[in-house]
C-alpha cells in the first residue's frame, strides 16, 4: 500500500488526506503466473496498481498467436481504456508474467471518488497521458533498427523484465520468433566472453 500511496502523491495533486481515502478505496489482489486481469471479451470495470510482478497485455493476430504489445510492472497503474471508458468487450488480455500483487478500484469507486475529489480526475488524466507517452516512446524502438539492436535496447531500457519475462513474450513484443530471439541471445553471450 505504501507504493500506491507514494504513486498517488506523483505531481503533488492530491493532499495527503485526498490520497489516505482514495487508497482505502483499493481492495488488494493477487495474481498467479499466467492467471488473467482481463480476458479478451470482458468489460474492463476495474484500473489495477502493480504492487509487485509483471503484467502484460496481448492480442491474437490473425493466425491466433498472441502478440504481445505492451508489459505493465512495478509502481504502473494499467487498464484497458477503451473497455473501460466505452463498457465494450475488450480486445487485449491482461495476464501475469509472474505472480503479482495488485491493487484494484473499481469504476464506480473511481466515478464516486471524483465527483468528491476533483483533484483525483486531474490525477487519473495526468497518469494517463504518462502511461501513453511512455507506450509511444517505446513503440519508436521496436520499429528501428535489426533485431539484435532491438533486443539490445529492450535489455538496456527494461534489465528486470530481460530477466523474468520468459523468452517466447520477449520475442512476441519485439516482432521476432523465438528462435531468432535464442540465437541473438547465444551471439551475445558469445561476444561477451
Amino acid at each position: 500500500m505504501q507504493k500506491l500511496k507514494s504513486i498517488l502523491k506523483f505531481g503533488a495533486i492530491l493532499s495527503d488526506q485526498d490520497v489516505d481515502e482514495i487508497a482505502a478505496h483499493f481492495k488488494s489482489k493477487s495474481l498467479r503466473t499466467s492467471e488473467y486481469f482481463l480476458e479478451i471479451g470482458q468489460i474492463a470495470h476495474e484500473i489495477a496498481f502493480i504492487e509487485s510482478g509483471i503484467v502484460r497485455i496481448f492480442k491474437p493476430d490473425q493466425e491466433g498467436n498472441e502478440i504481445t504489445k505492451y508489459f505493465f510492472k512495478e509502481n504502473q497503474f494499467f487498464v484497458d481504456l477503451e473497455s473501460y471508458y466505452s463498457a465494450t468487450p475488450s480486445s487485449e488480455a491482461f495476464q501475469a508474467v509472474v505472480d503479482t500483487q495488485l491493487f484494484t478500484i473499481h469504476k464506480l469507486q473511481v466515478e464516486k471518488l471524483c465527483e468528491k475529489i476533483p483533484n483525483f480526475f486531474i490525477f487519473l488524466k495526468s497518469i494517463t497521458e504518462a502511461t501513453l507517452l511512455n507506450k509511444i516512446k517505446d513503440n519508436d524502438f521496436l520499429n528501428f533498427g535489426s533485431s539484435k539492436t532491438k533486443y539490445l535496447e529492450f535489455v538496456r531500457r527494461y534489465p528486470n523484465l530481460a530477466l523474468q519475462v520468459p523468452q517466447q513474450y520477449i520475442a512476441s513484443y519485439l516482432k521476432i520468433t523465438a528462435q531468432s530471439l535464442s540465437r541473438i541471445r547465444r551471439e551475445i553471450s558469445q561476444d561477451r566472453n
